[in-house]
């Protein structure tokens, strides 16, 4: 009976002790996260010496180097050194020691036997590296992990803290070697690699450092995919679109493959603008020949890059009529049903602004609308296309029912409101501005940013032109203008907009004849002359409603066209600072920081 006592009252005391360790252990961390370290010192050295747990050696041995007790520090680590030399984390803390009392010569030297006798164990290795991370003395991680690596004999361990370190340390060429390292082995770390390493390079210096690297690589390392795939991201964002579709081109040769890459990388250039690249892509893609899966959807991608050069004022009226014949082609062949849409419209803006054809243009749009099945956004869409050609065959009764038939039809919806907008833009034409103001005045609120800002523009335009009978004259002659534009007239629109200052001199409508011209200009591809005019309206200041229209412009012609990132840059910034509340400032903003090098994704 005495010894079931006995044993009952040891339990009974080893709970009371456990409860008492419980409460000690929280009052402790508690009095370390806030700082308290001398009342901390005294629970944490009393829990270590009753668990030498290394967790608690931590916050004890912190404490006192809070506290710089360094003597009470050195005098607990040499004592455990000696009862276990294996434990490498007591080394480190007394390198730490000599490192907080200044003798750095000493620290250095252990830290170095600490990582000249790690063990061949991965998980030690990573614990005394994760050690050295702990206290920020990144350097000695990146040391532990690749001395660890010559112990393992292995290069493929401790790749994602690597990557870590080195990205948190920013440099930029570990980081790009340690990445060729790992992606032979690892290549679904590639999306990764794109995404770091854009965050991480700040300049072109920095993509040419990742180009001389992968090209070595692949001097080396002809059949390793992942590396050729790095090197077209590399072009890519560089926008050296040409480069990258020739090496897009020998990898397909390489793996044989049936197009699909290269298709979608086609895609991308055509995002970008390269058409002339994307074309010569799909032309690559066809040469595979019919029995290729990409053969069809590479030849009307195809055309339609051809369709966007023309529309950019980029091809000769030759080009433009053997296009028309390649929509056609498509028409004969496959017949005209909703999947010919496409090209049975492209095919009428081509016959209407460009071979002028309007007849055909009209007559093909009202076959387009007898199609069977048809979507009907597609045959709105295609009912505002007609209106327009009413409007050039001066049918302007007729384009303006079919713009009201679409605005009924499709009430509150983006293509409803762009109708309207289309029949305040004809009021205008015809020069009933205060009927055009009207409906401007009520499309300020749309829920499309850009229909918005286009019926805000007219309203002022009408708005700030209307106070004199010579303005009155002035914005009708501006109209006919705007009207020429409309019908891909640009000379006799320029001719125009210039004969505007003769007829009615000190006439209120300065900035917004630059504009117009600028926008001719850079669809004629005479870079110089719009890039004077924005420049012009620039200079205006806050006086001209275009401001911000002028200063996102001209970014974007010195960004694509000029190549002048840093003009481009300090564009985008002061549209940023000058105008926070343009419809452009979003874009700016993101086009800035990707010119300054942040990631900002796709």
């Amino acid at each position: 009976m005495k010894k079931v006592a006995v044993i009952v009252l040891l339990c009974f005391a080893h709970l009371f002790c456990l409860a008492q360790d419980n409460v000690d252990d929280a009052l402790a961390y508690q009095y370390y996260q806030q700082g308290q370290y001398q009342q901390a010192v005294v629970l944490l050295e009393k829990l270590f010496n009753n668990t030498r747990s290394d967790a608690y050696f931590e916050l004890y041995f912190n404490s006192l180097l809070k506290l710089k007790r360094f003597d009470d520090a050195e005098k607990t680590v040499k004592k455990l050194i000696r009862q276990n030399p294996k434990n490498l984390q007591y080394g480190i803390a007394l390198a730490r020691i000599y490192q907080d009392k200044g003798q750095t010569d000493a620290a250095n030297k252990l830290y170095m036997q600490v990582i000249a006798n790690l063990p061949a164990d991965e998980f030690k290795i990573r614990e005394i590296a994760n050690h050295f991370y702990s206290f920020q003395a990144y350097d000695l991680a990146i040391s532990a992990f690749l001395q660890g690596r010559k112990i393992l004999n292995n290069e493929q361990p401790f790749t994602y803290e690597l990557l870590s370190i080195y990205r948190y340390k920013k440099d930029k060429h570990m980081l790009v070697q340690e990445y060729l390292n790992a992606l032979p082995q690892m290549p679904q770390l590639l999306p990764q690699a794109e995404s770091v390493l854009a965050t991480v390079f700040e300049d072109n210096s920095d993509y040419q450092l990742l180009q001389s690297a992968l090209l070595k690589k692949i001097q080396k390392e002809p059949q390793t995919e992942v590396y050729t795939k790095l090197l077209i991201w590399q072009y890519l964002q560089q926008q050296e679109y040409e480069m990258a579709l020739r090496q897009l081109m020998a990898q397909d040769k390489r793996t044989r493959d049936d197009g699909g890459t290269l298709f979608n990388a086609a895609g991308t250039f055509i995002d970008n603008k390269a058409y002339p690249t994307a074309i010569k892509a799909y032309e690559y893609i066809l040469g595979k020949g019919k029995e290729s899966p990409w053969y069809l959807p590479a030849k009307v991608e195809m055309i339609n890059a051809k369709y966007q050069l023309v529309i950019a004022g980029h091809f000769d009226k030759k080009a433009i009529t053997e296009l028309a014949a390649a929509y056609q082609a498509i028409i004969d062949e496959y017949g005209k049903s909703r999947q010919t849409i496409f090209a049975l419209k492209k095919w009428a803006n081509l016959q209407a602004y460009y071979l002028d054809d309007l007849p055909k243009a009209e007559n093909a749009l009202e076959e387009l609308l007898k199609t069977p099945g048809i979507p009907a956004t597609e045959a709105g869409q295609a009912k505002l296309d007609l209106g327009d050609i009413y409007i050039l065959t001066q049918q302007p009764w007729e384009a303006f029912l079919i713009y009201e038939q679409v605005a009924k039809q499709f009430d509150n919806q983006e293509i409803g409101n762009e109708a309207r907008y289309r029949s305040a833009r004809l009021s205008f034409y015809q020069g009933n501005f205060a009927y055009a103001k009207s409906q401007a005045d009520v499309l300020k609120a749309s829920t499309s940013q850009l229909i918005a800002n286009d019926a805000l523009n007219l309203s002022l335009l009408i708005a700030d032109n209307l106070q004199t009978p010579a303005d009155s004259n002035a914005l009708k002659m501006y109209a006919d203008a705007e009207m020429l534009q409309f019908r891909n007239l640009p000379m006799k629109a320029i001719a125009k907009l210039d004969s505007i200052n003769i007829a009615f001199p000190n006439n209120s409508l300065t900035d917004d004849i630059l504009m117009a011209k600028s926008k001719i200009y850079i669809k004629s591809n005479e870079t110089d002359k719009a890039v004077a005019a924005l420049k012009a309206i620039i200079d205006l200041k806050e006086s001209s409603i275009w401001a911000d229209d002028a200063l996102f412009t001209l970014a974007d012609l010195y960004e694509k066209n000029g190549k002048d990132n840093e003009q481009a840059k300090n564009l985008y910034q002061k549209l940023i600072n000058d105008y926070p509340g343009s419809m452009y400032t979003a874009e700016a903003r993101k086009r800035f920081r990707k010119l300054r090098g942040d990631y900002v994704g796709t």
